[in-house]
């Protein structure tokens, strides 16, 4: 089992949750952006916050489980990631189900889907299997169309049995020679690719598959050497007086870098660049930072708990929104600001509701059981 003593990294716990809140920022300015015409969103680097969980990840797995497979087996590790995670990948997809079937199953093109498919997909969903090009029922290549997102958890569930059955029998060096490799890979799909990104993985369509599976092939064991480097770190904590003061910079830290407007041919590097040093630095930098007391503790608790929920679930409503752009709908009013504002509200709403009556209880159970 693992050990209850070891250190829990709050600043960490908060800045997973402003990502989130990041996440959902981006895709709404993608709508309004989308609503209005523009070229280029006003979160253009957004969709980095994926980066950033895929390291934090990877950073989370090697402190909390590398030393611990003198008494822990590859079932028993598979069970702790599947009751931390799938609970939340059911719920996404019912909601996503729900909003697909409330817009009568329409594809971007303006034709329904088939009940078939539908059920397909739902089923396939349920088990975070992608679906194939037959069950496009969006028809817009997504690898999850009723839950877009869901392409990152199921590269998540990749890094956590690459991680069980190969990743923690690396030694240091090989590790570091895996994430040195990786990088390279990482910026030639990025430099050569035909994005000229690596906003890659969301799709089906096989280089847009090749470059999530790169993603998370890099950054995934780039945060467990980074877990692995830091506990044999020799200097103490870092000097900041105020834990609270630390989170406020590196938070703003975190929202700027995924503010950076699009930089034309010069992108991918600004993107690699975040993910292979300012990324990593800024998980190390505030894993050295003590633990708040008070208010400031409690409110990155709070946003480490509602970042898993909130980023499972809000897609869906994303997609209502799109869909009532298409239509011209306003069902918030007529003012531009009055939808995203309403979806945001609505998306951190059932976020909240997700994680204190959903999730938290649904993985208290299942432990319940498990550890009989």
């Amino acid at each position: 089992m693992q050990n209850k003593t070891k250190e829990h990294y709050l600043l960490l716990d908060g800045l997973r949750g402003v990502a989130a809140l990041m996440v959902v920022g981006y895709h709404l300015f993608e709508a309004v952006a989308f609503a209005a015409g523009a070229p280029e969103q006003k979160m253009f680097h957004g969709f980095l916050a994926v980066d950033f969980f895929l390291i934090l990840s990877g950073f989370v797995m090697g402190y909390a489980y590398d030393n611990e497979w003198d008494r822990m087996s590859v079932g028993g590790f598979f069970r702790r990631r599947l009751t931390r995670l799938h609970p939340m990948v059911v719920m996404g997809v019912v909601i996503g189900a729900v909003a697909f079937i409330g817009q009568g199953c329409m594809k971007w093109d303006g034709t329904q889907a088939s009940a078939g498919a539908v059920i397909l997909t739902i089923f396939l969903s349920l088990f975070l299997l992608p679906s194939p090009g037959a069950l496009d029922v969006r028809g817009n290549t997504e690898l999850f169309p009723l839950n877009g997102p869901h392409w990152s958890l199921f590269f998540e569930y990749i890094g956590s049995i690459l991680y069980a059955l190969l990743l923690r029998r690396l030694s240091d060096r090989a590790l570091k020679i895996w994430v040195a490799a990786a990088a390279v890979a990482l910026l030639s799909i990025g430099l050569f690719g035909p994005d000229g990104s690596i906003a890659y993985g969301w799709s089906s369509q096989p280089v847009n598959m090749l470059g999530g599976l790169l993603r998370m092939t890099f950054e995934y064991p780039c945060g467990l050497l980074l877990a692995r480097m830091f506990r044999k770190r020799t200097s103490g904590n870092a000097a900041w007086k105020s834990p609270a003061v630390a989170f406020g910079f590196y938070a703003l830290l975190l929202v700027g870098l995924l503010c950076v407007p699009s930089l034309g041919k010069y992108k991918v590097i600004y993107e690699i660049l975040c993910v292979c040093v300012a990324f990593p630095l800024l998980i190390w930098n505030a894993a050295k930072v003590e633990s708040p007391q008070g208010c400031a503790r409690n409110s990155m608790t709070f946003l480490g708990d509602l970042s898993y929920p909130l980023y499972a679930i809000h897609y869906p409503f994303i997609y209502l929104y799109i869909g009532w752009i298409g239509s011209g709908a306003h069902p918030f009013g007529n003012w531009p600001g009055s939808t995203p504002v309403c979806i945001a509200v609505i998306c951190l709403v059932v976020g909240i509701l997700c994680m204190k009556f959903y999730d938290k209880p649904v993985r208290k159970f299942i432990n319940s059981k498990i550890n009989k």
